[in-house]
């Protein structure tokens, strides 16, 4: 039986691959995106649709179920659009942090509740949301990114009580640094009084880029098997870093882990 995922932020990084992938598996591919006219590779593949959506934009996440369930019935719905905010959190403007709380989190809880009675009315479904390393432990100067991360691990957790009875899955994805344009395509921030401690951040962190980093093809292969393991799983560790870092973070404790974080990062003379 020919089967059907939903995915948001289709248009690079994980979501793109994760639409290929699928697509290379006979699945109906809905791939949304802000600028599907501009998308070139994913229009060459006969199985996939794409779809205009903005998860910032509540009227087009109110109208787009019903416009899906119209092409298909979707058995997966992958909640993937998301940006970094990263810079001091003293120099964010209210704005932009209300957009990174709309994006990241109210966006995607949005979309999963616009799909919600379908998914009830058959009594199937999995909602897979992507999260983040940081979530389990935080890097400087990206506190709000990680906080709505943090947020939908629990939203995850919470919602998985109330949609049991309906035969429905919901599960989050966990992966860390990825070789993407995710950084590059980071909102940057930036505040006088920070930047000291800034320079010396992102100093640290270009000394550990020429490490490995996982590829989005290695966690779209997760995102697969979340999707057809028919397991009630919870949380799935992706990727050699991450769960490089939840083995140390249940080893040593947040406590002792932010500790080495902070000498690792900030190395007071």
């Amino acid at each position: 039986m020919d089967k059907t995922i939903f995915i948001t932020g289709a248009s690079s990084g994980l979501g793109k691959a994760t639409a290929k992938l699928f697509a290379a598996n006979s699945w109906t591919v809905i791939a949304t995106m802000r600028n599907p006219e501009k998308e070139t590779e994913l229009t060459e593949l006969p199985n996939i649709h794409l779809l205009k959506l903005d998860i910032n934009n509540t009227k087009q996440i109110a109208q787009v179920a019903s416009e899906v369930e119209k092409i298909s019935s979707v058995d997966v719905l992958f909640n993937n659009a998301a940006y970094g905010l990263m810079g001091a959190f003293e120099g964010t403007t209210d704005e932009q942090l209300k957009q990174q709380i709309n994006t990241n989190l109210l966006g995607t809880i949005l979309v999963t509740k616009s799909f919600l009675p379908y998914f009830r009315a058959r009594k199937s479904g999995t909602i897979i949301t992507v999260t983040s390393s940081t979530a389990n432990i935080p890097y400087p100067f990206v506190a709000v990114y990680a906080a709505t991360k943090s947020a939908l691990e629990t939203w995850t957790e919470g919602m998985s009580y109330e949609l049991n009875e309906f035969g429905i899955n919901i599960k989050t994805v966990v992966p860390a640094y990825m070789q993407t344009n995710f950084g590059n395509n980071a909102q940057m921030v930036s505040h006088q009084d920070y930047q000291a401690i800034f320079k010396k951040y992102i100093t640290a962190m270009k000394a550990d880029s020429s490490k490995k980093r996982d590829l989005p093809e290695e966690i779209a292969n997760i995102v697969y098997e979340a999707s057809t393991d028919n397991k009630k799983q919870l949380h799935y560790t992706a990727g050699n870093l991450s769960t490089t870092e939840y083995e140390w973070l249940k080893k040593e404790g947040i406590e002792k882990v932010m500790n080495i974080m902070n000498k690792r990062f900030f190395v007071h003379e």
